[in-house]
């Protein structure tokens, strides 16, 4: 399935650094998520349904993802 990014609102975590290695996020319709490189915005994009999202970010949150020793 395609999805048109075209008019998405493209924006960065308040966590990011100025380095410019970061992802970047939109809200798009139907509750699905949009996520790109920010340093090749015209590259390709994952797009993740709600539910997913909302399952990834919980993991994220609960450390499920930090590196041992950091």
């Amino acid at each position: 399935m395609t999805t048109d990014l075209s008019e998405a609102l493209w924006f960065k975590s308040s966590r990011s650094h100025s380095t410019g290695e970061c992802v970047e996020a939109a809200h798009l319709p139907h509750g699905r998520v949009g996520v790109r490189d920010s340093k090749h915005p015209s590259g390709p994009a994952l797009v993740f349904g709600g539910a997913a999202w909302d399952t990834f970010t919980a993991a994220l949150r609960a450390g499920r993802f930090d590196l041992p020793g950091r």
